[in-house]
C-alpha cells in the first residue's frame, strides 16, 4: 500500500501532478470512455437504497487516489452511487493528493474519500497537525467550507504513522501495548527500524520519541547504534524477523496482519490524525441530500482493523481493489448482487 502523502507539495511537484491529472481527464473527455480501472461488478440495492424521484439521468463522478486503500474505497463510493440509481462516472486511480484536490475544486469530480490530515497539513497548508480526531475534523470542515467542499462526518480509520512490534515478542518485552512503556524497557531492548523519512520529519521519529521521555543518541535514552534506516519497504519485513523490536508502520496496512505485528498505542496522542471522511462538492450535495446517510452508512463501518483486512486482500492476496470493496459491501447488507 502507497504511503500516504504527508508532506506539503513544492511547487515543481504540484505543476507535474496538475498537469498529469488535466491530461487524464482531457484524455477521458476527448475519448468519451473511462479508463480500463474503472470496473465494477453489477450492483442492486441492500441498506443502500435508490434516493426515490431520483431524475433517470442523475449524474455523479467519483474520485480516487492510485494507493491500494484508496482505491478500495473509491469503489466503495461508485458502488454505493450506483447503488442509489446514479449515472456514475469513475474517475479514481489518480495520481496524487494534489491532483485529485484539483479535480474536487474544479469541478471535474464530485466526491472522493480522503484524509483529515492529508488536508489539513497538504491542502490547506498548515505546519502541524491535530491529534485529537475530532478537533481534527472541525477545524478542516470549517476552513474548507470556503473552498465549496463538505466533509461528512469521519470513520474510525485513522490511517497514520505507528509503531509495531512483532506479536511474539510482546510478552518477552514485559507485555507492552503502549509507546509510553518502551522508557521502561533496558536500553538494548529500545531498537527500532523506520525509514529515512520518518527518522527526520519533524513530527516524525526523533519528536515522538521526546515526546515519550526519550531521546536519541542518548547512552540512556535511544543510542544511534540502536535504530537502522531502511527502505519503507523493507520495514516491516525488518520488524517481523526481529531485526529490531519496533517499527514503523502505517496503521492500516495489511501487512501489519499478514507478518503478525501488534500496533502499539499512542497513548500521549503524539501523530497527527488521518481520519478518512467523505468529501463532497457542496452544491452536489444540496442538490442530492440523500447522499449524507448513504455514506453514513459506509462510514460506521470503516476501523483500522477492517480495513488491514480489506488492504491486505488486494497487496498480499492480488485481489482486484473493486472485488474486495463489493465483496464487503455485500457481506455488510450495503448493496446486493443483481
Amino acid at each position: 500500500m502507497k504511503r500516504l502523502e504527508r508532506s506539503k507539495t513544492h511547487g515543481v511537484q504540484r505543476l507535474a501532478l496538475l498537469c498529469a491529472a488535466l491530461a487524464c481527464v482531457l484524455v477521458l473527455a476527448g475519448c468519451g470512455l473511462q479508463p480500463a480501472t474503472a470496473f465494477v461488478p453489477a450492483v442492486a440495492p441492500g441498506s443502500i437504497q435508490a434516493i426515490d424521484g431520483l431524475p433517470a439521468d442523475a449524474s455523479i463522478t467519483v474520485t480516487s487516489k492510485n494507493y491500494t486503500e484508496a482505491l478500495i474505497l473509491g469503489k466503495m463510493a461508485v458502488l454505493a452511487t450506483k447503488a442509489a440509481g446514479f449515472n456514475v462516472t469513475d474517475k479514481s486511480n489518480v495520481p496524487g493528493s494534489v491532483a485529485v484536490r484539483e479535480l474536487m475544486l474544479n469541478g471535474g469530480a464530485d466526491v472522493v474519500w480522503d484524509y483529515t490530515g492529508t488536508a489539513w497539513l497538504t491542502y490547506l497548508g498548515h505546519k502541524e497537525g491535530i491529534p485529537d480526531p475530532e478537533k481534527q475534523f472541525i477545524a478542516v470542515r470549517d476552513e474548507d467550507k470556503a473552498n465549496g467542499l463538505t466533509w461528512l462526518t469521519p470513520a474510525a480509520l485513522n490511517n497514520t504513522y505507528a509503531l509495531a512490534v512483532r506479536a511474539d515478542a510482546v510478552q518477552e518485552l514485559g507485555g507492552i501495548t503502549k509507546l509510553s512503556q518502551i522508557k521502561d524497557l533496558p536500553v538494548a531492548e529500545r531498537t527500532f527500524c523506520v525509514e529515512s523519512e520518518f527518522n527526520s520529519r519533524p513530527d516524525g521519529f526523533k519528536p515522538m520519541l521526546r515526546t515519550y521521555g526519550l531521546t536519541l543518541g542518548a547512552a540512556d535514552g535511544v543510542p544511534e547504534g540502536n535504530v537502522k534506516i531502511l527502505d519503507t519497504g523493507t520495514v516491516y519485513e525488518a520488524t517481523s524477523r526481529g531485526v529490531c523490536n519496533f517499527g514503523e508502520v502505517f496503521t492500516t496496512d495489511g501487512r501489519i496482519l499478514s507478518l503478525n505485528l501488534d500496533v502499539l498505542e499512542d497513548d500521549k496522542m503524539f501523530f497527527p490524525a488521518y481520519n478518512v471522511a467523505p468529501v463532497f462538492r457542496t452544491e452536489v450535495l444540496a442538490k442530492y441530500p440523500q447522499l449524507a446517510a448513504i455514506f453514513e452508512q459506509i462510514s460506521d463501518k470503516l476501523t483500522n482493523a477492517q480495513q488491514q483486512k480489506l488492504n491486505l486482500k488486494v497487496d498480499v492476496d492480488g485481489q482486484e481493489p473493486a472485488e474486495v470493496a463489493f465483496e464487503w459491501m455485500k457481506e455488510e447488507g450495503l448493496i446486493t448482487a443483481p
